[in-house]
């Protein structure tokens, strides 16, 4: 029996078709990383909400979320390339990141918020003033905002920051060290200082207003920042609609955030929120000047291995603003 003749332009197309389909662009799904901290609420807020997820997903983009305890390993991470973007940190880190010589762009911030943080003792302390901070062991988180506000405190109150002890905990176990009298004082910011105002015998020494305005950073790997302008114009406009709402939406927003950190409490939340600007806003290059106070702080205290220039950053600014945030709604 004769075997069948071929369908030739049938094998034709078959063959034609497979070459296509390796030539033409990869439709494989892209995920951007994100790492935040507890005190990140915005991102908080986005992630639980699913907005950005959603927004994103429209893209071909899937989010995936990486917590960290605070700022600095949250940007050493950025730095190493384990995450894109990260979520709001404390003026004070990214000077710390580029004393380590990453490649950091700036793509948002929080405008100031220096009643976020304060320096606070036991209700019973005899410590009454920041010049009796001398000698004494204070519980701070390594290249916090707060550890910026605690050099401008003490260069306030005429000491250097080797008058004191400090004890470099994270902000958790420096509330457990200051709840157990294992510190003199404890430098920390939202939610955690109203945390400790509201459940603990507490005086405040001083807060951020006229020694550090405590702004907020947004920032990627400059890589990043050059490949996907379209993801940061997208999430620059979430941040900002998401600030807008936690404004207007108050209790609503406590409510979410209350079970996520460590069920702190509605009214405790609400509170600590007041003392958060949460107003996003566009980076401007020109603007760094007290990033490079920090900068210069740090370095005079022995605290940073070499100077930083805070300007030897990249800026991402979106280019068309109104539209960003028209396409948020």
């Amino acid at each position: 029996m004769s075997k069948p003749i071929p369908n030739r332009p049938l094998l034709t197309s078959l063959i034609v078709a497979l070459a296509l389909s390796y030539a033409l662009p990869s439709q494989a799904r892209e995920t951007l990383r994100i790492g935040y901290q507890k005190s990140s609420t915005l991102i908080t807020l986005l992630k639980t909400q699913g907005t950005l997820d959603k927004t994103l997903a429209q893209q071909n983009i899937d989010v995936t979320w990486h917590e960290f305890a605070s700022g600095l390993p949250l940007l050493e991470a950025l730095n190493v390339g384990n995450v894109d973007i990260s979520a709001d940190v404390a003026d004070t880190v990214p000077i710390f990141a580029q004393a380590a010589q990453a490649k950091l762009t700036y793509f948002a911030q929080e405008a100031p918020s220096p009643s976020a943080q304060a320096i606070i003792v036991r209700q019973d302390s005899p410590l009454q003033q920041l010049s009796d901070l001398k000698g004494k062991k204070v519980a701070v988180t390594k290249a916090a905002g707060a550890h910026y506000l605690l050099i401008a405190a003490l260069k306030k109150a005429g000491l250097e920051f080797s008058d004191i002890q400090p004890a470099y905990l994270s902000p958790a176990d420096g509330r457990a060290a200051f709840e157990n009298n294992k510190v003199d004082a404890w430098v920390t910011w939202e939610p955690f200082l109203t945390s400790a105002q509201r459940q603990l015998p507490t005086r405040t020494l001083a807060d951020g207003n006229g020694l550090a305005s405590y702004k907020r950073y947004y920032l990627t790997s400059t890589s990043y920042a050059k490949a996907h302008p379209e993801v940061l114009k997208v999430v620059y406009a979430q941040l900002a609609k998401t600030g807008d709402w936690i404004k207007h939406n108050p209790r609503d927003a406590a409510g979410i955030l209350s079970p996520l950190w460590g069920n702190l409490g509605v009214e405790t939340v609400e509170i600590a929120n007041t003392h958060r600007s949460y107003q996003v806003q566009p980076v401007d290059i020109e603007q760094l000047g007290e990033q490079q106070k920090i900068a210069d702080a740090f370095f005079a205290a022995g605290l940073l291995p070499r100077a930083v220039d805070a300007k030897e950053v990249g800026i991402w600014r979106p280019k068309d603003l109104a539209g960003a945030l028209g396409a948020s709604n």
